[in-house]
């Protein structure tokens, strides 16, 4: 009886699809009917168990995905939405300007360390009220490098000092924490060895400071080197969406967001009062900035004040850095989260916050969708073409176009005129996106089970323009097995891709060629960079002209 079943159905398949190839059109026409109108096959694909435990967590995946990537069109809408709240200029001026500590957290920075100094100490401040604090945890020739200029700069009349430690207990945080010991400014300038301060940032940032209400000034950051490569360019867009979106969005709604570690100013009596410094999170910045804003302090955002900054030219340095923001979002998270939840702040709040320290989740979701993806899409191929395209489709979407739409948005702010140009990088800073995911999988995993680690620090050389080239090895870090993990990963897409052409499904090839191409992107410069570079070192001289800024 059953043989009779399979041979009547047999036979019916093949007339079926007989009378249909002779009805259906040709080209894409044909194209069109087979995909979405041919119900040759409608009826013989039933569920079953072992698909069910693909699917539901290929949607569960997909449906997170496309949650944060909703967030991101929440914070555009926000953006524009209160575009008259942006904060330019100060209510009120000092009429006697208060004394203000620069303080300088440094760690093997010697082909950095006088650009900064030399910018620090050019800034416009009257000097009887300003003290700037090098605080010196390096273990290299930055040691003697920072204490001869230093002592340059003072002897010429500059208020600098040098502070050297050699445990590094509480790595940044805490050299900040200890150089508040010694500090006598009212309020707390920090800038990063990367970064080259303009001498009006003082005057156009204090002010803000007059509303006693005001705990902590951010500015944005700037590159140097953006058009140094191609890399560089597409690292400026990832800063520039989130200075300009994440940050105006939030901060013009009344939203938490955090200081950035760097080009700011706070007042010394948030940071007491919030429990100061502290360094069980990589990242002490956001840490110190929702207790701050918890104790009821309210922090400024100012996107037209500029500060420039150097951006890393390597991917593994780069990696280095995206890894260390995003398992210390995640230690945020788990410490800050709990008492945002039960604080008196506004639900709304709440639920941004909630979207802001838990938004590297979306690395590790994607690792499970790399996995899924391939059989999720035999699967779904077989149980009809309609289903995915008002289903998978839409959630792909969400989860992807977002990123692009978010970025696109920022140049545009910022570049009115030539923002169109950064529509060649967008595919690559999607597939840059993608191909973070296994370095930036580990970090958060090491971040949930609670593994701790040191404060990686960001290598960084002195590079500006194209005609500087990168010999220098001596910070230059290894990332293990990574890469052939990053390498291998893009191979399984790449049989993906095949597989989707084979099957005609051409709508999801752009996709995973997204996949592909950050895989195989990241995992290769890698190897090139960390692995098989060279081992020279260049040359450092330090001939900057003196006095500066006396």
């Amino acid at each position: 009886m059953y043989s009779q079943w399979i041979a009547r159905l047999t036979a019916d398949l093949i007339l079926n699809t007989h009378l249909t190839a002779m009805a259906a059109p040709r080209g894409i026409g044909r194209y069109v009917y087979q995909h979405f109108l041919d119900t040759t096959f409608r009826g013989i694909y039933h569920a079953n168990a072992f698909d069910l435990m693909l699917l539901i967590p290929y949607f569960i995946v997909l449906t997170l995905l496309a949650g944060y990537g909703i967030h991101r069109y929440i914070l555009v809408y926000l953006y524009y939405k209160h575009r008259k709240n942006r904060t330019t200029e100060p209510a009120a001026h000092f009429e006697d300007l208060p004394r203000i500590t620069v303080q300088l957290p440094i760690f093997n920075e010697q082909y950095v360390v006088e650009r900064l100094l030399e910018a620090v100490c050019k800034l416009d401040y009257p000097r009887e009220k300003l003290d700037i604090q090098v605080l010196d945890d390096s273990t290299d020739e930055t040691v003697d490098v920072a204490r001869g200029l230093v002592e340059r700069y003072a002897a010429l009349g500059s208020p600098i000092t040098y502070h050297h430690r050699t445990n590094r207990h509480g790595f940044k945080a805490g050299a900040l924490a200890e150089g508040m010991e010694s500090a006598k400014g009212e309020f707390i300038a920090i800038f990063d060895a990367d970064f080259t301060p303009p001498e009006d940032f003082l005057m156009r940032t204090i002010h803000h400071f007059t509303d006693p209400r005001i705990g902590m000034v951010q500015t944005r950051w700037t590159h140097i080197n953006r058009n140094y490569s191609f890399l560089t360019e597409v690292e400026a867009i990832l800063l520039d969406g989130h200075f300009v979106l994440e940050h105006s969005g939030r901060a013009r709604t009344g939203l938490f967001f955090n200081f950035n570690g760097t080009a700011g100013i706070w007042r010394r009596k948030a940071i007491e009062e919030a429990g100061g410094w502290q360094h069980d999170t990589l990242t002490e910045d956001t840490d110190l900035s929702y207790r701050a804003q918890l104790k009821g302090w309210k922090f400024i955002y100012l996107q037209d004040v500029e500060c420039p900054a150097e951006l890393p030219v390597e991917m593994t340095a780069f990696k280095t850095q995206q890894a260390r923001w995003a398992k210390g979002l995640i230690q945020t998270g788990k410490k800050i989260l709990p008492r945002v939840l039960a604080s008196d702040a506004p639900l709304h709040t709440k639920v941004e916050a909630w979207y802001h320290l838990t938004a590297n989740i979306s690395y590790p979701l994607m690792i499970m969708l790399s996995v899924l993806l391939l059989p999720a899409m035999i699967i779904r191929f077989y149980q009809g073409w309609f289903q995915m395209m008002y289903i998978d489709l839409p959630l792909f979407l969400a989860s992807t176009f977002s990123i692009s739409s978010f970025y696109l948005v920022s140049q545009r702010e910022l570049f009115p005129r030539k923002w169109p140009r950064a529509l060649v990088y967008l595919p690559f800073l999607m597939a840059l996106g993608i191909g973070l995911t296994i370095t930036n999988t580990k970090a958060v995993i090491e971040a949930l089970i609670g593994k701790e680690s040191a404060f990686a620090r960001t290598p960084k050389y002195s590079v500006v323009s194209k005609q500087d080239k990168v010999v220098i090895t001596k910070y230059r870090k290894r990332l293990g097995w990574v890469p052939w993990v990053e390498l291998l990963i893009g191979s399984y897409f790449a049989l993906t891709v095949y597989y989707a052409v084979e099957n005609e499904n051409f709508i999801t090839v752009p996709f995973l060629l997204l996949f592909v191409v950050g895989y195989w992107a990241t995992g290769l410069m890698s190897l090139l960079q960390g692995r098989f570079g060279g081992a020279s070192v260049r040359a450092t001289t330090h001939t900057k002209p003196f006095p500066v800024g006396v």
